[in-house]
């Protein structure tokens, strides 16, 4: 028995309970770039793109305004959802797990998938992983990985192609370890990262074939794949979230047979690159291809949801759904705000941002019986706070070296209206960290962090009012030195309040 099963071994043995006569299923639905704006329900008035499966789950339920991810971009926000931590307490300080990088989720670290299969739950992860693997690689073997980026032909790639795909046939053949089946889930079906290698499916530790060829080139352009590498002969990248959602469908309908409760968790791979609606859904939004992607993903939604109706579960599920981080500005932004789409809705910024643009996400929570229908909630949360919302649902509580920056939102959820979150930490792409209390925002830096290139304010950092001004565009920070010197000691005190995994220097914007 490995290290991470005698730990969580232990921790059942402690925290266990008896299992409730109406434990719920769990379904996390965490779409890849999809800005607040995206979703219509959030955004009628510039909101061009129908997404009428999200918002008739939001008329079942209730609709967060003010729901942040721990980052602007995909690795750290996806760890701090499943952990319930701040993902700047780890080594990633700033950007994403890079290509070939190991495991971010420690092996004594408690996940969602973890604390609910501690609790009779029988867990799955379908989709988007991009959490860092540990695939054994020789040095060898991942200089010849590394070789393939940017080399836009066959001949450019490889020396010796044989040597090359027996290689591959090596490296492929091996578990990819300290994954999703290491970090609580019982089964895993996904791509990793769909716009990096290899460009195959993932199932639990190994790939589903072995990749034989290089990605063509055309699959390089028109914000598709990325980073060139390994792939399955005719690796079809259309061919991705539909079978994305076969697979959460076949779950859902094979464990609504079953007594024991189960949480899926489906982070999609859309409507992030690679940008490729299929034939049916290309041209329907009349805006772009992201738009037509959107709309594509709204239905691949309403067909997971539609599951769950068929399977009978739909009444005792409690189904999140939310984004990992806002819209990305390279997939046309500017044009679709010229069509009069905003994709980032009210707020500034975009994917990556410390702007609100980059991290305020649709979150939304429809659970039967508990949460009222057509419900909105204004108080400010955070993804972190999905693994106390969970245990608290389940009458237990969470260790104390566990999901430390995690608040529950179970009063939210019935109905409360006092806030439950004082604070919230968001950082941009580049590590630029911001704070939320009540309606004032700092950032402690210059710009925005992202990718926008916005030029630096004139002072040290940015302080704003959001209930005032919430385009973010009139800078307070000198004119209030008392709220900023506040809200500077929070910050300390907060980086301080738990243990970290490195030094965090957080202070290294401030001009």
């Amino acid at each position: 028995m490995n290290l991470r099963a005698l730990l969580f071994c232990a921790l059942w043995l402690v925290c266990s309970r008896s299992r409730a006569v109406d434990q719920p299923n769990v379904l996390v639905i965490l779409a890849d770039d999809l800005g607040y704006g995206d979703v219509y329900c959030y955004n009628p008035d510039r909101g061009k793109i129908p997404t009428p499966n999200i918002d008739a789950l939001a008329a079942k339920g209730m609709r967060f305004t003010d729901a942040h991810s721990s980052s602007g971009v995909c690795s750290p926000s996806r760890y701090a959802l499943l952990t319930g931590r701040y993902h700047w307490r780890t080594r990633l300080q700033s950007g994403i797990v890079p290509y070939l990088g190991g495991p971010l989720i420690a092996p004594d670290r408690l996940t969602i998938a973890d604390f609910l299969k501690n609790h009779g739950y029988r867990t799955a992860a379908i989709g988007k992983w991009h959490l860092g693997w540990n695939m054994q690689l020789t040095a060898s073997e991942r200089k010849l990985l590394l070789s393939y980026r940017n080399k836009p032909t066959p001949a450019e790639a490889a020396n010796d192609p044989a040597a090359d795909r027996a290689a591959w046939q090596t490296i492929y053949s091996r578990d990819f370890l300290g994954g999703p089946t290491e970090a609580g889930f019982d089964a895993y079906f996904g791509t990793d990262v769909p716009n990096w290698p290899p460009f195959c499916f993932i199932e639990n530790r190994r790939t589903v074939g072995i990749p034989s060829e290089l990605l063509p080139a055309a699959d390089l352009l028109n914000h598709k794949a990325s980073i060139r590498g390994p792939a399955l002969a005719n690796w079809n990248l259309e061919n991705i979230l539909p079978t994305l959602a076969d697979r959460a469908c076949a779950f859902i309908d094979e464990a609504a047979k079953n007594p024991q409760p189960f949480f899926l968790y489906l982070p999609l791979t859309s409507p992030h690159t690679p940008i490729s609606p299929t034939e049916s859904w290309r041209g329907k939004s009349g805006l772009n291809p992201y738009a037509d992607f959107v709309m594509q993903t709204d239905a691949v939604i309403g067909r997971v949801l539609e599951s769950l109706e068929k399977s009978g579960t739909a009444p005792r599920t409690l189904v999140i759904l939310t984004s990992d981080n806002g819209c990305a500005p390279y997939i046309g932004a500017k044009d679709l705000e010229a069509k009069g789409h905003f994709p980032s809705g009210p707020w500034r910024g975009y994917k990556a941002d410390a702007w609100e643009g980059g991290h305020r996400v649709p979150f939304i929570v429809r659970w039967p019986a508990t949460v009222a229908p057509g419900s909105t909630c204004d108080a400010l949360v955070h993804h972190a706070d999905i693994i106390a919302t969970l245990a608290d649902s389940l009458g237990t509580t969470l260790p104390a070296t566990a999901a430390e920056d995690s608040i529950s939102l179970l009063p939210l959820l019935k109905g409360s209206t006092a806030p439950v979150r004082e604070f919230a930490i968001s950082h941009a792409s580049s590590g630029l960290p911001s704070l939320r209390r009540g309606s004032w925002k700092i950032i402690f830096g210059q710009s925005g962090g992202g990718f926008s290139g916005a030029p630096p304010v004139a002072s040290s950092g940015q302080l704003y009012n959001l209930a005032s001004d919430p385009s973010e565009s009139t800078n307070l920070w000198n004119s209030h030195p008392d709220i900023v010197a506040d809200l500077t000691a929070a910050m300390q005190r907060l980086v301080d309040a738990h243990p970290n995994d490195v030094p965090v220097k957080w202070r290294q914007f401030l001009n």
